[in-house]
């Protein structure tokens, strides 16, 4: 079932001191491009183990090949993988969040309401494959650098959409909370 919308194309807004409900708008990961190189060697390193399998010189045996190919596809494939599977940017109603990290968990979050700058960088590889680096700056934290962001320029006005909501919200929630200190 939909949420009824208004003419803008937007949901409907809470009443006046009603808080808002937390509604997942994205979850997404860098763009997979890095793992071209981690593909092309886990081909090649198969291709070769296949190829040399009961082929090897008098001193190697085929343990060996097979240690040195898990070692390879461990190193190159497997780790890079587990690093790009690790980071997720979620981006919310209320805030964008940035999780990284395998064991020891990073989580990093900035939130709509407060308001934030948007930077867009693109290089020329990028604006190939579609991706960017969005930079959320504050003007008081650290700044929030997303890289490899997919569909960038969707995430930017998704973003600035979100920006302008919440501040719409909290600004009719303030004054709607000082005109009944007013009416008493």
């Amino acid at each position: 079932m939909t949420q009824p919308v208004t003419l803008g194309g937007r949901p409907m807004m809470p009443p006046p001191g009603v808080p808002a409900e937390e509604l997942l708008i994205a979850r997404f990961r860098g763009h997979a491009r890095r793992l071209f190189w981690s593909a092309i060697v886990l081909i090649a390193v198969f291709g070769a183990a296949a190829y040399f399998f009961d082929n090897l010189p008098a001193p190697f045996e085929n343990w060996m090949l097979l240690a040195a190919a898990g070692i390879v596809v461990l190193f190159v494939v497997v780790v890079p993988y587990a690093l790009w599977l690790s980071r997720t940017c979620t981006v919310t109603t209320r805030r964008v969040i940035v999780k990284q990290g395998l064991g020891a968990s990073q989580r990093r979050e900035m939130s709509h309401a407060r308001g934030y700058t948007i930077g867009v960088r693109r290089g020329i590889l990028q604006r190939l494959w579609g991706v960017g680096t969005i930079t959320l700056s504050n003007g008081v934290d650290t700044p929030l650098r997303i890289a490899n962001v997919p569909n960038v320029t969707l995430v930017h006005e998704t973003l600035a959409d979100q920006i302008e909501v919440s501040q719409i919200l909290a600004h009719r929630d303030a004054q709607a909370g000082s005109d009944s200190f007013v009416e008493e």
